[in-house]
């Protein structure tokens, strides 16, 4: 199997994948698992998704791993968001942390 492209998905993007392929075939154990997994803790609608990506994409330091990494973990406190980041290069001020758990919390 070749890789032809690679693409940082959140988890509500994966478990909309993982479904449509469970209709046209059985999944294997991973992606049973994995499925699982998504629908136990994936509770996000598709509407708050998309509005909390969009809003997150003006914070111009955020690239689309930590904007996924924010939506698919969605830190309520400070020290939960600097866990997120606490590997990355990305120098967040506190007012950018601020925005980011606001456009979490309003879109919950």
């Amino acid at each position: 199997m070749d890789i032809e492209d690679e693409k940082v998905v959140g988890w509500l993007d994966a478990k909309k994948i993982l479904m449509e392929n469970e209709k046209k075939k059985e999944l294997v154990y991973e992606q049973k698992n994995a499925l699982e997994h998504l629908r136990k803790f994936c509770k996000l609608s598709e509407k708050k998704y998309e509005k909390m990506i969009e809003e997150l994409r003006k914070i111009e330091k955020l690239k689309d791993k930590h904007i996924v990494n924010i939506i698919n973990f969605l830190p309520q406190t400070q020290d939960e968001l600097r866990v997120l980041f606490v590997n990355e290069r990305v120098v967040l001020t506190d007012d950018d942390k601020k925005k980011i758990l606001k456009i979490i919390k309003g879109n919950k």
